[in-house]
C-alpha cells in the first residue's frame, strides 16, 4: 500500500497524475483522505489567483500590442506625520504571472515574498522619495507627483506608457489614471508592493535614530503612542511640519 509521505510526494505538483488522485481517493485512510481534501484546496486557490492575475492584467494586456513597455507607478506614505512618502516605478515582462495585489492587502510576509520575486523579474524596476523637507515645500499631493516622474525618470529602460494609481506623472510619456490601480493593474500592484517594503523598512531604520515615536511599528502614522512620543519627545527632522499634529507641537 502506497504510504501517506508517498502520497505527499506525488501531490506536490498541480496538476497531479489522475491515476494517483484516483487511488487517493479510494483510500479508506483518514490520512489519505486528508492529503486529498489539502490538495483540492491548493487547485482551487491556485485557479483562483489565475483568475484574479488575468482580472488585473486586463489593463496590461489592452496595452501591451502597441506599447510592449508598460510602467506601473504607485505611492506609499502619503498620510503619515513623519518619513517620507516613496514612490516605485515598474515595468513587468508579459509573462509575470505572480500573485500580486494592492499592498495593503498582503501580509508582511507576502510583500517580502513578491518583493523578492518582483525584484528578480522586472524589467526595470526605479523609486522616487519625497522628503519631509519636500513635503512642507511643495505640499504633499504635489510633492508626490514630482517623486513620481523622479521614478519614471530613473528606471533604465523607457517606458511607452504609465499606468497610474489615482494621479498624473509629470512627463509627456502617454499614461492612464487608475482609480484604485493597485487592486486592478499587475503593474501597479506590483509597485505599490515595492513602495510599501522600502518605505516600511526606512521607517524601521528611523525607528532605532529617533526611538520613542514606535516609527517601526505605525509607519509614521498618527498612532496614540506616535503622537505621544510627539508630545513628550518633540518634532525630529523627519516629522512634516506642514501637518496639524506636528505643527502644534512646534
Amino acid at each position: 500500500m502506497t504510504t501517506l509521505s508517498e502520497y505527499q510526494a506525488e501531490l506536490s505538483h498541480v496538476p497531479a497524475d489522475d491515476a494517483v488522485l484516483a487511488t487517493l481517493a479510494a483510500d479508506s485512510r483518514v490520512g489519505a483522505q486528508r492529503l486529498l481534501d489539502q490538495y483540492h484546496r491548493r487547485v482551487d486557490k491556485l485557479r483562483e489567483q489565475r483568475l484574479e492575475l488575468r482580472y488585473r492584467s486586463r489593463f496590461e494586456h489592452e496595452l501591451w500590442p502597441t506599447y510592449p513597455l508598460i510602467a506601473g507607478i504607485d505611492e506609499v506614505g502619503r498620510g503619515p506625520l513623519a518619513g517620507p512618502v516613496v514612490t516605485a516605478a515598474v515595468i513587468l515582462p508579459h509573462d509575470f504571472a505572480l500573485p500580486v495585489n494592492d499592498s495593503k492587502q498582503l501580509t508582511h510576509n507576502e510583500r517580502a515574498r513578491l518583493f523578492t520575486g518582483i525584484m528578480s523579474q522586472a524589467i526595470s524596476v526605479s523609486l522616487g522619495v519625497a522628503d519631509a523637507a519636500m513635503i512642507d515645500r511643495e505640499n504633499i499631493y504635489h510633492a508626490t507627483e514630482l517623486v513620481m516622474g523622479q521614478a519614471v525618470d530613473h528606471l533604465t529602460v523607457t517606458p511607452d506608457y504609465l499606468l497610474v494609481d489615482a494621479m498624473t506623472v509629470p512627463t509627456a510619456i502617454p499614461q492612464r489614471k487608475l482609480i484604485k490601480g493597485d487592486a486592478n493593474s499587475i503593474s501597479i500592484a506590483a509597485a505599490s508592493i515595492v513602495a510599501k517594503v522600502v518605505r516600511d523598512e526606512l521607517m524601521a531604520m528611523y525607528d532605532t535614530v529617533y526611538p520613542g515615536y514606535d516609527f517601526a511599528h505605525n509607519m509614521g502614522y498618527g498612532t496614540k503612542k506616535h503622537l505621544l512620543g510627539l508630545a513628550q519627545l518633540g518634532v525630529t527632522p523627519i516629522h512634516r511640519r506642514s501637518f496639524s499634529p506636528v505643527k502644534a507641537q512646534l
